[in-house]
Order: C-alpha cells, then structure tokens, then sequence
C-alpha cells in the first residue's frame, strides 16, 4: 500500500471512530435531560471496552481458517504479538484499527433500545460478551472468509455471486437491531410507556449527532477503497462517495413526506433520523447499485423506516430510541435490496435470483443469532447481577442514581 493509501485509512479510521461520539450526541439529545449523561456514557464505555477487547482476542476471531469455521482462534494473535512482530510498514496494524471502530459503533448503536432504564455496569457486561460472542464471529462470517463471506459460490457456483455487504448491512446494522430488540423484551417497557411518553429534550443536539454520523460515514463506507484520482479503479471509490451523499439525502425527503402526510408537520428530528435510515441502508449496498437506484433506496428506506418507528406501540416493545425501526429495518431493507438492483446481478439488473436468495438467507440468518444470544445473555445479567434500574430511579433520573451527575447545571446549588 503506497503512502497516500495508509494515509486515507489513517483518515477513514479516525473518521469512523468519530462516529460513536456522533451516537453519543444523536441518542444523548432524544433523551431525557436527566438521562443524557447515561445515554452518552453507554457510547463512550462501549468505545472504551470494546477497542480494548478487539486488539486483545477480537481482531483474532475476525477471520476463519475454512468456511465453516464459527470464528478464529482468540489467542492465535493475542494483543496482535504477531502482526506486530510481521508488519514492518504498519498497514495490517492499521487495518486492524480500522475494523475496531466497526466493532465500536455497532455495539454503541444497541444502547439506544434501552435508555432511561439500564445499569451502566450490567450494560457493560453485556456489551463485552456479546462483542465476543456475537459481533466478532458475524465479522468472521461476513467479511473475514466465513459461510456468508463464501454463501454464493457455496449454493451457485456457477452463477458468479456472492454476498454483497460493503460495509456492514449484516454485521452492523441487522447484527445490533436485532440485538436492540431483544434488549428492549427483555428490560420491559420504561414507567409510563404510552405514545408520547417524551420528547427530544436537545433537539441541536440530535442534529449535531445525526450531522456527525454522516461526515464519519464517508470514512465507514470508503475506508478501503484505495484507487487514487486518475488509476483505473476509481469509479468505484467516486460511486460509494455519490451514493453515501445521495441515499440519506433522499432518505430525509422520504421520511419527512411521510410525517407530513401521517402527522402535518415535517420536524427536525424526523429529518434526522431519515439521513440516519438512509446511511443504513447505503452501508451495505454503497459500492454496487448505480445512484438513481440509491436514490430510490433512499426514499424508500426513509418512508418505510418512518412508518416501522410505529411498530413499538403496536406490537407493545419499548424500543426506546427507534434502533429497531431504524437500524434493524433499514439495515433489512438495504441487503435485501441489492437482490433486486445490484449493479449486473440483481433480479431486475441483469442477474437471477440467485442474489436475492443469498442476501435474504445472510439477513436472516444474522438477525435470528443475533437476536438469540442477546436474548439469552440480557435474561442472565437481569436475573443475576440485574440489568433494569428500580423503578424510582428511573423516575428520579438515570444520572443522579447511576452516575451521580447531571447532564446540566444551570443554576448554582446552594
């Protein structure tokens, strides 16, 4: 890799650890002011323990040896002795900082089903054991050449597919809505829980967050592309950048159509929160459709993600934050559709149906695992140590009974 390429994934590795910050910010102003330290502290302390475990085991277990593989060994580089010892330029060194930001963030974006209600320490504890448990295997399985990363010439090995997820529609996005879901079941629902139970109560500081998530995911969707301006190869790398910038733009106009139509006023947050569902759903797809195809992924993400936020009263699950309707749905919406419109090999592109099989099967089979253990591992912290805060701290406020902070002190004590 010549210098100017370790510099941009330098730059991209940066960019997208900015982006769990960027959660901080965005799910620290939908909540509660007297919940906003808990909110970002859920953020910080995933970024805080799972870098730590990544270098440790996790970069180990982020590739399998054969395709059937669960994961890689955890002590085969522990701390990254070897990769040290045989990476004189840095490079390997380097990528792994990068995929440490992926871990990062997917498991911050899980925090967001449970606000108000969660012990930091018992949040803590599963965000460390489903890291190793789940996301690090999933990374082996989608991108570190696992049974999905193989999943197409495995079922059609005539046909000259495979899987399709750039940047993490699997890995990231389903893997953590899935998560959040089973979360939100297993913590039950907030005191109070009823449509319009609260509002945003730092409605910049949800823009600030969403305004961050979408700088930083130029970072997340063409970290590894490495064509420079001019060599063959960059059309790739300006087609992931016009589509990062297109698919949530059109998400926004999607989104907020539909809150006018449903409630006759297009808000901030519902602009938010389309950028978000269309960075989603570009995530896995940015790479491989053709931008009007983004555009219409967007517009579709965008309303479609507008109406799933809806779901939560209907079905009675507290999602606090809309991780479910967002990160799940879009992420859903986003791999399925490459079936359909991948450049050359979807359904209505020149392909057969074969993508769309292996697209839907990798959807699937992530959120059913995913969902499972982090059913399983959240029933176990609650009926041990508990994960769900009393009942009157929750009415008090997170921060006081937890942290013992507040997220704003406008007038002295006296």
């Amino acid at each position: 890799m010549d210098s100017g390429n370790l510099a941009w994934l330098m730059i991209a590795t940066a960019l997208v650890l900015f982006m769990t910050p960027g959660v901080a910010f965005f799910y620290g102003g939908l909540v509660k002011a007297k919940s906003v330290v808990s909110m970002m502290m859920m953020s910080f302390g995933a970024l805080g323990l799972v870098a730590v475990l990544w270098v440790l085991y996790g970069a180990s277990m982020s590739a399998v040896g054969s395709t059937w593989g669960f994961a890689g060994n955890p002590f085969g580089d522990f701390a990254l002795s070897n990769t040290i010892a045989d990476d004189p330029t840095g490079e390997a060194t380097i990528g792994i900082a990068f995929g440490a930001t992926f871990a990062i963030i997917t498991v911050a974006l899980i925090s967001g089903a449970i606000a108000d209600r969660a012990k930091f320490g018992a949040w803590m504890v599963f965000a460390g054991v489903w890291a190793t448990l789940v996301y690090f295997p999933v990374a082996a399985w989608v991108w570190g050449g696992g049974w999905i990363f193989n999943l197409g010439s495995t079922m059609f090995p005539d046909a000259g597919v495979e899987v399709i997820d750039w940047a993490g529609g699997t890995a990231v996005h389903i893997n953590a809505g899935a998560a959040a879901l089973a979360l939100a079941l297993v913590l039950g629902k907030r005191v109070g829980f009823q449509k319009g139970i609260q509002k945003p109560h730092n409605v910049p500081l949800v823009m600030l967050g969403a305004s961050i998530l979408w700088f930083g995911w130029f970072g997340f969707n063409a970290g590894l592309t490495f064509a420079p301006l001019g060599e063959e190869g960059n059309l790739q790398t300006g087609l992931i950048i016009v589509n990062t910038l297109v698919c949530p733009a059109a998400a926004i106009l999607g989104w907020i159509i539909v809150e006018k139509l449903k409630d006759g006023k297009a808000t901030s947050i519902g602009a938010a929160s389309g950028a978000v569902a269309g960075l989603v759903a570009i995530t896995p797809a940015c790479a491989n459709l053709e931008p009007i195809w983004a555009i219409v992924l967007g517009i579709v993400t965008g309303a479609l993600c507008a109406l799933a936020i809806e779901l939560k009263w209907k079905l009675g699950y507290d999602d606090s934050l809309d991780v479910v309707g967002v990160h799940l749905v879009g992420g859903l919406i986003g791999t399925i559709y490459l079936g359909f419109f991948a450049m050359d090999t979807g359904l209505f592109t020149g392909g057969g149906v074969e993508q769309l099989v292996i697209q839907v099967i990798s959807a699937v089979a992530v959120l059913l695992y995913s969902f499972v253990v982090a059913a399983i591992l959240g029933f176990v912290i609650q009926k041990t140590v508990g994960f769900r805060i009393k009942n009157e701290d929750e009415l008090a406020g997170v921060d006081t009974a937890v942290h013992g902070e507040e997220g704003y002190a406008l007038t002295e004590q006296r």
